[in-house]
């Protein structure tokens, strides 16, 4: 029967539930993935290195069944040669056993990455309550893998069975061949039977891998009751609130950003504020800020600007009026519409003589704004830093 908790956790797991499982060692886990990773790495390097390692070994055996009188009447001797021929074998299979280890190494990575958990190695003295032993003797879990150990069982046994028995003729005719190169057809009969291994033991975890992500985002679902608490505790934490804020802002500064290409002009101080400004007309009903930034960011928004072709105005008394009395996003205030205006109409003409090749219009004079906009020059706040 399913627990009463995992009934009311109807919440997918928040990221900080999942960092919190990992710190922990809950991580999805998958047997089956990392016996195939051993059991295709071991196939690949038996793939590329298997006939000098056949040949080898064949040789080897070849050579240590054949007994000379001494031998065998000299049982320190026969033992020395034994050794030999093991050492020899170890010896030739000695990369394939590495591969097979490091495999084994970084099989379970492959789903889980790495994690080092210590409370993980911690003795849990509740898994000793022989009640919650017995439920999860019966869990949806354990049902599972033992799902999982059949299916293998069948699958593998049944890809080995078929392997077998479509070399059967090749088998029988071992008897009748000399040892190396029995050994040979040996080797090729065990190739094409651990190919059907590989194949069976990847079906076998391409049906574990999802049921494992997905039992372990069930494991960790939330109830509402939890994730109102952790919202709580998330909104409470001043370094949280900081990291967000700081996120926030990055994200509005390169949606920023890109707008700069779409704009018709950018108004600069020269070099401490900057204002981009786009107007198209019969669409919007007055000239909007795309962008706006003092200092560093104002260079960065005039080299966007430059690099995209859009032109750059020195009118540093409109620009700190702009920077300080528009807003991001929005229609320029009324009252600075006849000091835009007359910059647009000045990059018009630019646009105009650029198109049809005439000369450039003179550069533009100094534009007027409104008395009490202009804040003049001043200390510059970075916006890079707030």
């Amino acid at each position: 029967m399913a627990d009463e908790n995992d009934l009311e956790r109807t919440e997918p797991a928040s990221p900080r539930r999942r960092e919190e499982a990992r710190a922990q060692g809950q991580v999805p886990q998958s047997r089956e993935l990392a016996t195939l990773v051993v059991v295709a790495s071991s196939g690949a390097a038996l793939w590329l290195a298997g006939a000098p390692l056949v040949s080898s070994i064949g040789a080897t055996l070849e050579h240590g069944l054949v007994l000379e009188r001494e031998l065998a009447f000299d049982p320190q001797l026969l033992l020395s040669r034994l050794s030999q021929l093991v050492a020899e074998a170890f010896l030739a299979l000695l990369p394939f056993i590495v591969v097979a280890l490091v495999a084994a190494f970084l099989g379970p990575l492959v789903l889980r990455g790495w994690v080092f958990s210590p409370k993980a190695l911690e003795p849990d003295f509740a898994r000793l309550d022989p009640v919650k032993g017995f439920g999860r003797m019966f869990s949806l879990s354990s049902l599972m893998e033992l799902a999982v150990s059949v299916a293998k069982a069948l699958l593998v046994g049944g890809a080995g069975a078929w392997a077998l028995w479509s070399q059967r003729e090749t088998l029988a005719g071992l008897a009748f061949q000399t040892p190396a190169t029995a050994f040979v057809s040996l080797g090729t009969v065990l190739a094409l039977s651990f190919l059907w291994l590989v194949g069976a033991v990847a079906l076998v975890a391409l049906i574990d891998v999802p049921f494992q992500l997905w039992h372990h985002g069930r494991r960790l679902r939330m109830s509402r009751e939890e994730v109102k608490r952790e919202l709580k505790e998330t909104e409470g934490d001043p370094q949280i609130k900081a990291r967000i804020r700081a996120q926030q802002r990055e994200v509005a500064r390169r949606r920023m950003m890109a707008e700069i290409p779409k704009a018709d002009v950018v108004v600069v101080n020269p070099t401490h504020y900057a204002v981009a400004l786009a107007y198209q007309e019969g669409r919007m009903r007055a000239p909007r800020v795309v962008a706006k930034g003092a200092a560093l960011l104002a260079a960065r928004i005039r080299e966007v600007a430059e690099r995209h072709g859009v032109p750059v105005l020195s009118a540093p008394p409109l620009a700190r009026a702009l920077y300080h009395h528009a807003e991001l996003g929005e229609e320029i205030p009324e009252i600075l519409y006849a000091a835009v205006a007359e910059v647009l109409a000045y990059v018009y003409q630019l646009r105009h003589a650029r198109a049809l090749g005439q000369p450039l219009p003179p550069p533009l004079d100094e534009v007027a704004v409104p008395p009490g906009l202009d804040p003049g020059p001043s200390a510059v706040h970075d916006d890079m830093t707030g």
